[in-house]
């Protein structure tokens, strides 16, 4: 049965890669035929390979792999229904559906094949962060090579300009060198919408769990690398995790959609499938903190300025995805806890009220929460009579909030950020290295690390011996780690400024920065000089978006030997800071 089972993989490996050269080139009818033919032999053979991991087995597995299967092979059938009563036509389109429903199933074919391959990481050989960096590395590439298919651009992509773009998505940033609306076919722009969300969430984080799903085992060194990158509690919680990010995610993004499906104009889109990717290519761009949109101008398009409700809704998906994973699975066990109370019959004071909301939520929320308050009033009243002096009334107040929250690496704009006066400018350039929260979308330092660093200077001023917030003492590695990310962060910034005003000589010093802090940030937003940049000045930007996505400390982890420990201490000397 081993060998069917093969067999399956084979040809779902194979028809995935050439209906990725089908949908790419242009090709002859017979041509169109042959491949069409490989996929129902494909679709055929994963029939008989679901049907072989049944026969002759005492036990079952689990109800949702079955389930799954039982789904699949009746979607096979289906299909293949709807092709007997089509008469098999030179393209098999079944009444209603695209062929497009070919590739799902076989896409979803090749994730039930490959998850039933035993896979095991020697973290002798190679460590999270190595693991973690390439998987990023092949995922760019292989978007670049993608982008540069004939089908997926009007007028054909370099491959600089492709590895840009597929680096920008895939580390979720959003800085792009042509305009995404008007220079991508939607093939093209579905090749950028799968990257953001891949890149997003990560491609060990569906590998690993797609693999758990249908195994239901994993090797406890699988379980210690995925728990490092994941920076999950618990080694035997990786895997409910790794659920709960997805839940999480395909939650938030078709809630978010379906709201952006009903507040914008139908009359605006030549059909309702243009209006459905929109939706959704907008929903996982937020979510995903990527910033990128299908329209040229952004939210800045003259029918969206002025659509408050949109805008909103925006907010709210990237601020859910910039939060981190973590915190809103906590964050949403405290709601739920405090409804049961709330409709619990026993006295309120028997009731026991245990620490809900862990210390990781309670400074990331208060830091995020403020950092929204403080940089909303501030664009507010600066820029009240500038870029909001077309608005009213709670307009206004919902711009200045989008002002605010998006430069912490959402990099959508509904603005021209070219008119932003200088102190509005300077407060963008804090909140973009300032940034999201950690194990989330977003980039930057991370509001964690900038709190840590504050209540370091606090704690030192008032000459304390150690670091405490809410009754809990702060380990010191994790100061030395958030001062680290700092250094860094300065360190690689500046090395970018440094080296674009070399390449780049003949723009303006704000200008480069603004890019520079952007792309390290990953947020995605721009005062109009990244398109006109030139390869040297590409290929900088493109190292800062890489580095900033998967971080410098990661780099380093990558590539030094970890230290072994050690028994002795030397003794403790003192030296003069000031």
């Amino acid at each position: 049965m081993d060998y069917i089972r093969r067999l399956s993989l084979i040809f779902a490996g194979l028809s995935i890669f050439f209906a990725i050269l089908d949908l790419g080139f242009d090709h002859p009818v017979y041509v169109d035929r042959l491949l069409h033919f490989f996929y129902l032999t494909t679709l055929l053979t994963g029939i008989v390979s679901i049907a072989t991991k049944y026969v002759g087995r005492t036990s079952w597995p689990s109800r949702k792999v079955w389930i799954f299967d039982l789904l699949m092979v009746m979607l096979i059938l289906w299909l293949f229904a709807g092709l007997a009563f089509s008469g098999f036509p030179e393209k098999f389109h079944i009444p209603g559906h695209p062929d497009y429903w070919i590739t799902f199933l076989i896409l979803a074919l090749l994730i039930r094949e490959l998850s039933l391959v035993r896979w095991q990481i020697r973290r002798t050989s190679i460590n999270p962060a190595q693991l973690f960096i390439g998987s990023f590395l092949l995922l760019i590439v292989m978007g670049a090579l993608l982008l540069m298919l004939p089908r997926a651009t009007y007028e054909g992509m370099s491959f600089l300009d492709a590895l840009f773009t597929s680096t920008s998505a895939v580390c979720v940033t959003g800085l792009i060198v042509v305009d995404t609306a008007t220079y991508f076919t939607p093939f093209g722009q579905g090749i950028i919408l799968l990257l953001i969300q891949i890149g997003g969430l990560g491609i060990l984080t569906f590998a690993s769990y797609f693999s758990f799903f249908f195994r239901g085992i994993s090797s406890f060194e699988n379980q210690l690398t995925i728990s490092d990158i994941l920076s999950a509690e618990k080694v035997g919680e990786v895997f409910s995790v790794l659920r709960y990010i997805l839940v999480i995610t395909f939650s938030i993004e078709a809630i978010s959609a379906a709201l952006i499906f009903f507040s914008v104009d139908t009359a605006a889109f030549t059909s309702w499938y243009d209006k459905f990717f929109f939706s959704v290519f907008h929903s996982v761009s937020a979510f995903c903190n990527a910033g990128f949109s299908t329209l040229s101008n952004g939210l800045y398009d003259e029918g969206l300025r002025f659509n408050y409700f949109l805008q909103f809704v925006i907010i709210l998906t990237f601020g859910l995805g910039g939060l981190g994973f973590p915190i809103v699975a906590n964050l949403a066990g405290f709601v739920w806890y405090n409804f049961l109370r709330l409709v619990a019959s026993e006295p309120k004071n028997k009731r026991y009220r245990p620490w809900l909301l862990n210390l990781n939520s309670r400074i990331t929320l208060i830091t995020t929460l403020s950092l929204t308050i403080v940089g909303t009033i501030f664009m507010y009243l600066v820029e009240y009579h500038n870029t909001l002096a077309d608005h009213r009334g709670i307009g206004k107040v919902v711009v200045a909030l989008f002002e605010a929250a998006t430069p912490r690496t959402a990099g959508f704009n509904n603005i021209d950020l070219t008119e932003l006066r200088v102190p509005a400018l300077l407060m963008t350039f804090f909140l973009m290295w300032i940034g999201a929260s950690p194990v989330s979308t977003g980039g930057g330092i991370k509001t964690s690390t900038f709190a840590i660093a504050l209540l370091n200077v606090v704690s030192v001023a008032r000459g304390m011996p150690r670091m405490e917030v809410f009754r809990r003492q702060i380990s010191e590695n994790t100061v030395r780690r958030a001062f680290a990310v700092i250094a860094l962060s300065l360190l690689v910034i500046g090395t970018g400024i440094t080296l674009l005003t070399i390449f780049e000589g003949d723009k303006s010093l704000m200008g480069l920065a603004f890019e520079c802090f952007s792309a390290y940030s990953t947020v995605g937003l721009s005062l109009g000089m990244t398109g006109s940049l030139s390869e040297p000045g590409k290929v900088v930007v493109i190292v800062l978006m890489f580095v900033g996505r998967v971080s410098m400390l990661s780099l380093l982890i990558a590539f030094f030997r970890k230290a072994r420990f050690k028994s002795y201490r030397y003794p403790t000397e003192e030296i003069t800071i000031n």
